[in-house]
């Protein structure tokens, strides 16, 4: 008997989209063209400092864009990106690392980050991506529809606040089939 389809991942998210479209804000798979821009965004976002968190030691020489990843744009201003970066959880693929996710802050709180999110996590469903790891704000993310990883089942090769490890679920029930150390994993065609 075949399952009835999934609903979009972007419904929660339109709402958001629809704002900021309306508003001339568009957003796209990011390219090679697009580093210059979002390296830049992302020191006035976060600062030299963020670059020696464990998150970020995981994607060191991984794939600078995957196709889940997203850029918004006002006209030529780089307004926001999201990176999706290929794990492996206990040598087992199909997983993403979201992060980093920056707004400009003059962009800040008007819902481009839950429309990028909202964008990479049905792209990343649509391609076979059983389950999405951040580390992050559980009340932010929490609202979009991330959980907790249970404690012990999902570790990562360096320090990090357990209780900011959280997952999205793009195929019913993924969480409870991945467990052991966060690796990398390189993707093939994946730009570097």
């Amino acid at each position: 008997m075949s399952q009835p389809p999934q609903p979009s991942i972007a419904a929660p998210f339109l709402t958001h989209a629809e704002q900021s479209a309306a508003l001339g804000v568009t957003t796209h798979p990011v390219t090679p063209a697009d580093f210059a821009g979002i390296g830049a965004l992302h020191d006035i976002v976060f600062g030299p400092g963020a670059l020696t968190r464990t998150a970020y030691r995981i994607r060191e020489g991984l794939p600078y864009s995957t196709p889940f990843c997203r850029l918004a744009a006002h006209g030529p201003r780089l307004m926001g990106f999201i990176r999706f970066a290929p794990i492996l959880i206990g040598g087992q693929g199909r997983a993403l690392m979201l992060g980093p996710l920056a707004v400009h802050p003059d962009y800040a709180n008007q819902g481009h980050a839950r429309r990028l999110i909202g964008e990479g996590l049905e792209a990343a469903r649509a391609s076979g991506i059983a389950l999405v790891i951040l580390v992050g704000d559980r009340p932010y993310y929490g609202r979009l529809g991330f959980v907790p990883v249970p404690t012990g089942q999902i570790s990562m090769p360096g320090p990090v606040d357990l209780m900011r490890l959280l997952a999205y679920e793009l195929v019913p029930g993924a969480l409870s089939r991945f467990q052991g150390s966060i690796t990398r994993e390189a993707g093939p065609g994946w730009s570097r």
